[in-house]
């Protein structure tokens, strides 16, 4: 628990830095704004999301407890990639509702690892049925939170990680 006190006193991402946030992924630093809240004076940063242009808040102090961490590196990204050709499955529970909550869990953790094999297992379901809504919502989610972070991290745009993720579940 000492760790959090550093991050209050020195923020750990500084402004224009991109971090992603494990709900809703790829952001960008704008600045680190400071608010009294309760009589206390709290400082956040302010992330504008690559995605949705949404503005997020996160408490300096509570930012690893969030999940707030740097854009994985391109080692990190090979890995990631690696996981997505893995032949194997990563939840085989029944029913599909408590597939749904261990897969929901698994893009919660925010863990690229994680969300890469809730990609890669919808994605292989897909070719054996039509996705529900809920699987479409998981395969969607995992492809929103994982594509931008990617291309980052292999310092390449969208449409050739997309193009990548193509070849990777037509093989």
């Amino acid at each position: 628990m000492e760790q959090e006190s550093v991050h209050s006193e020195s923020p750990a991402f500084k402004t224009g830095e991109m971090a992603v946030h494990p709900a809703h992924g790829v952001g960008q630093v704008l600045g680190i704004e400071h608010r009294d809240m309760s009589g206390r004076k709290t400082s956040f940063y302010v992330m504008k999301i690559v995605e949705t242009g949404m503005k997020v808040m996160v408490s300096t102090s509570a930012a690893a407890t969030v999940g707030l961490r740097p854009v994985m590196s391109r080692s990190e990204a090979g890995k990631v990639l690696q996981i997505l050709r893995a032949p194997e499955v990563a939840v085989d529970v029944q029913p599909w509702t408590r597939r749904h909550r261990v897969y929901t869990e698994m893009l919660k953790s925010g863990s690229p690892y994680e969300i890469a094999k809730v990609l890669r297992d919808m994605y292989r379901l897909k070719f054996d049925k039509d996705l529900s809504f809920g699987e479409r919502r998981l395969l969607d989610q995992a492809k929103g939170l994982l594509v931008h972070e990617l291309a980052l991290a292999k310092d390449v745009q969208n449409a050739a990680i997309e193009g990548e993720l193509k070849t990777i579940f037509t093989a």
